[in-house]
């Protein structure tokens, strides 16, 4: 029996073996399962702000350990992708200079935006550059940047022809990359390591 006393542990007498195609329940410390998959919260996080740097600082974006293609390729994706954001970021503030000259409540409002914008697309590298270093806590990060660039895209529907789609998409295959079956071996020779 399990420490809660309510389901019995699969290899235990006694334990129900669940019906095919049904989900066992889930339980504490206990990993999620979807069909063959499985989602586990990374054990690896960053415990203070110099664990969340790329080792060896920026300068080492163009170098790849060996992994496997799919990653290198959802790699460059996220990089890129950031790069181009950092880059809309700085034409966006010139932009915010010449509204403020028309509407200054508009112009704060735009340079607060790009601004979140900028902090947001330098975190897009940083989180891939960790993610190059095989740290679970920034797959899952650039998993949730995904979800995040779904929940824009679903919200730029009306505004500006769904200008946030492509972004989505790109970001979607980047994380799908990041979770096929090569991926996870590849992380999963990462897992236990402080």
């Amino acid at each position: 029996m399990s420490n809660t006393g309510d389901v019995p542990e699969p290899d235990q007498p006694g334990a129900i073996p669940p019906e095919p195609g049904s989900v066992p329940p889930v339980g504490p410390g206990q990993p999620g399962r979807f069909g063959g998959f499985r989602i586990e919260w990374p054990a690896d996080r960053p415990r203070n702000f110099r664990d969340a740097l790329p080792l060896g600082g920026y300068s080492g974006i163009l170098n790849l350990p060996a992994m496997p293609t799919e990653l290198k390729i959802s790699y460059w994706v996220w990089v890129i992708g950031g790069l181009l954001g950092l880059l809309a970021g700085v034409i966006g503030l010139f932009g915010t200079l010449v509204l403020f000259v028309v509407s200054p409540p508009a112009g704060i409002l735009l340079l607060l935006l790009v601004l979140v914008a900028v902090a947001l697309a330098a975190a897009q590298v940083t989180l891939a550059m960790k993610m190059k270093e095989g740290w679970e806590w920034a797959r899952f990060a650039l998993t949730i940047a995904a979800g995040v660039s779904l929940v824009l895209a679903l919200a730029s529907i009306g505004v500006a022809g769904g200008g946030s789609w492509p972004g989505f998409v790109i970001s979607l295959v980047a994380t799908v990359l990041m979770w096929l079956p090569k991926s996870q071996a590849w992380f999963d020779a990462f897992k236990g390591r402080s």
